[in-house]
């Protein structure tokens, strides 16, 4: 399975401190059924340029490597990237996407989107050379108003979900809703450490499969190595 939101690189963010504790959220995934983790440090373009950023990410995953075991997951460097108004016309935004792909993980504000915002997102869906996913959907869902999942959907957006979005007794039957619907495209850990903010993908993968089956589970794998492995249009 793929964990397609995580804070595992020493010393990137808010997330793992140092290699000692990478390693252990790393084990943890590995443990859950993990075979590739995708790494999404935040990029706030506020701070830094995407030049600075990424030569910390590659920094970062040098100094992970060099801890690594030998049987260690496939490990693809990304972005958790903050919307700000105009970033359509960010011209160096597609080096932000996940290795190997146009796919580039996406934040919005936790707030209720602006008319401004939705059309922005849908402008730059339109591009060709990116394909963006939103970033932990689950937490802006109740903050919009009707039909805004819809339009975004409609306009080839994807949607990426927390774990504890299945896991939680109040959202679990909102999120096998939105997912039977095919509006839940990916999952992620969003992990940041061992304790307040661990992986749990294996609670959200067993949670899918009592309601759905394994077969849907490896469906859902599929399509994601596919856009992984996939530079070409969609």
């Amino acid at each position: 399975m793929i964990d397609w939101h995580s804070h595992i690189l020493p010393g990137m963010d808010d997330g793992s401190r140092d290699t000692a504790e990478s390693i252990s959220l790393i084990n943890m995934q590995v443990s859950q059924g993990v075979g590739t983790i995708i790494a999404t440090p935040h990029y706030y373009a506020n701070d830094e340029t995407v030049d600075s950023f990424l030569d910390r990410r590659k920094k970062a995953f040098e100094l992970l490597k060099t801890v690594l075991p030998a049987d260690a997951p496939d490990i693809l460097l990304g972005a958790e990237v903050r919307y700000y108004q105009g970033i359509s016309r960010m011209a160096d935004l597609e080096a932000l996407t996940i290795e190997g792909s146009k796919l580039l993980l996406l934040e919005m504000p936790m707030s209720s989107w602006t008319e401004y915002m939705i059309r922005e997102l849908i402008e730059m869906s339109g591009r060709g050379s990116i394909k963006i996913i939103i970033a932990h959907i689950d937490r802006y869902l109740n903050l919009q108003k009707k039909g805004v999942l819809e339009r975004i959907l409609e306009s080839g957006i994807l949607m990426q979900v927390n774990a504890s979005f299945f896991i939680s007794f109040a959202s679990k039957r909102k999120a096998l809703s939105l997912l039977k619907e095919g509006n839940i495209h990916f999952i992620g850990s969003d992990c940041h450490n061992t304790v307040s903010r661990p992986p749990r993908l294996d609670s959200a993968f067993r949670v899918i499969e009592k309601k759905f089956g394994e077969d849907y589970l490896n469906q859902m794998n599929e399509y994601g190595y596919f856009l992984l492995g996939s530079k070409n249009e969609f």
